[in-house]
């Protein structure tokens, strides 16, 4: 394909091997939707006939595929100009896509199994806006590797096509196993096991003996205690969660490695089966975050997450794998690793003693737990009450005092945990902001990232004396606030933190 007043050799053609990858993969995708009618079928008719008719739709199905991504692979040209990357793509309607240089800024590349198989990966190119129908981004599926280095050399770090890419400048962090201790503690592993039972009884009814799976279930446990059964259910869950845990974590960190590059980019690699490459510019950094979820950081542990202009989702992305540096690990590695990307060689910014808030804060946290907490009991309590049955009625009055007897420690605790994981202060060119229980975050923003301030304060602490700030940036979630400070300390924080900003709307003079 040619394109009117350009050269002809200044376009490049997608790798053809992607049309053989499309085959495979609508292949597979008929496989697996043809799944349950396939079961319900071997009831009724013979397993050979049943097989032949499936494999028949299934090639039909590959080949169709096939064609449609061949038309596509013709029809499809990119080149990267001196000033614009352009994408034309399309039979009877020509798609003419394309994205300023000056604009990009990420350039990630991916590989699936069967695209590692066959040397490929997909470039994804992206400015980072907030655009709707993915006018953002770029997408070439697929190239070959040496290909999509090219690309992303090119359009990040502006190296020469053919440079080594495997010269990097600093090695900042390699994979240890030992890690992988940390990923049975995150809130994946229930819900690892919650969806394991959902598969078993969606499987069992495609095959049409889930009642059969059911009776089985029941006569385990028919002559059991109750209690015993409920410890038996809990610890197979338990198994089954850790399990998928530890392999979506192997699958997801395996080969890890996070490298600063010449040109000043940060790049993450990881993945097993599906291989990821996240390239972040320094340039764009504008901090970290250090994360800190309850199960994780009762171990001891917590993971670091980039703050940066660009890292937008999108319906395709998933952003936290766009921003994650480093997955759970021990919580001084955690913070020695946020020290090197952002080059600070004496004290991490994450580390800092930080100004507590006052007692009032507290008691705040207290009475929302406490709310919170006493809703079920008395929403039980009200039930059995109003329940004429006598024994649904104690049963109720027995599940609202359990609930009680739980939930409220738990709430307290919860509370006071929360308030002390409260601080903020200025370090360096750095304001650094802490808060949350279940997901205690510890947020370092550079003074210079911070294009404003908002200011809040409800009747309730304006009574108490407090103030939440939130700064905003163009990085990262776009604001991180400072909750319930002392009204004046947290004025003076702000004031302190970027000079000249507040002062004008404050009547204040500027904090030397």
């Amino acid at each position: 394909m040619s394109v009117p007043g350009a050269p002809a050799e200044d376009w490049r053609q997608l790798d053809r091997r992607s049309v053989l990858v499309t085959a495979v993969v609508m292949g597979a995708m008929a496989g697996g939707s043809v799944l349950p009618a396939t079961a319900g079928l071997l009831a009724r008719t013979s397993w050979a006939q049943v097989v032949g008719g499936v494999l028949a739709g299934i090639l039909a199905l590959g080949v169709a595929g096939a064609i449609a991504d061949f038309v596509r692979w013709r029809r499809t040209r990119y080149r990267v100009g001196p000033e614009r990357v352009e994408l034309h793509t399309g039979l009877l309607t020509v798609k003419r896509r394309s994205l300023a240089r000056e604009r990009i800024r990420s350039v990630d590349l991916t590989a699936g199994p069967l695209l590692r198989v066959l040397g490929l990966v997909t470039v994804r190119i992206g400015t980072g806006e907030h655009t709707g129908g993915g006018e953002s981004t770029l997408e070439l599926d697929s190239v070959n590797k040496a290909e999509g280095e090219r690309l992303r050399r090119e359009l990040l770090a502006g190296k020469a096509v053919g440079a080594d890419s495997s010269h990097r400048e600093d090695e900042i962090a390699v994979l240890d196993l030992r890690w992988m201790r940390y990923a049975p503690a995150s809130f994946v592993a229930p819900l690892l096991a919650a969806a394991a039972f959902g598969s078993v009884m969606k499987i069992s009814e495609w095959l049409g003996v889930q009642g059969e799976v059911l009776t089985w279930a029941e006569g385990r446990f028919r002559d059991a205690p109750l209690f015993w059964g409920v410890v038996v259910l809990g610890l197979a869950a338990l198994v089954v969660g850790v399990t998928g845990s530890l392999g979506l974590w192997v699958e997801g960190w395996s080969n890890y490695r996070l490298e600063r590059e010449p040109g000043g980019t940060l790049q993450v690699r990881r993945g097993l089966l599906t291989i990821r490459s996240v390239t972040i510019e320094e340039q764009r950094l504008r901090g970290v975050e250090l994360v800190e979820p309850l199960g994780v950081r009762l171990c001891g542990a917590a993971r670091v997450d980039a703050i940066a202009t660009g890292l937008v989702k999108g319906a395709e992305d998933e952003h936290v794998d766009h921003k994650t540096l480093l997955p759970a690990v021990p919580r001084v590695v955690a913070v020695g690793v946020a020290a090197q990307v952002l080059r600070e060689t004496g004290v991490s910014p994450t580390s800092v003693s930080l100004t507590p808030h006052p007692r009032a804060a507290r008691t705040r946290r207290l009475r929302w737990a406490l709310a919170a907490a006493l809703v079920p009991p008395v929403t039980l309590t009200v039930a059995g009450v109003l329940l004429t049955e006598a024994l649904v009625s104690r049963v109720l009055l027995w599940a609202s005092a359990a609930s009680a007897a739980v939930l409220l420690p738990l709430a307290v605790l919860l509370a006071l945990d929360a308030y002390r994981g409260l601080g903020h202060g200025v370090q360096g060119g750095y304001l650094v902001a802490r808060s949350g229980t279940v997901r205690r975050g510890t947020v370092a923003l550079q003074r210079a990232g911070v294009i404003g301030w908002t200011l809040q304060q409800s009747w309730f602490q304006r009574r108490a004396g407090l103030l939440t700030l939130t700064a905003t940036t163009a990085a990262g979630n776009g604001a991180y606030s400072v909750y319930d400070a002392d009204e004046e300390e947290g004025l003076d924080f702000a004031s302190r933190a970027v000079p000249g900003l507040l002062e004008p709307f404050l009547d204040r003079a500027p904090h030397p």
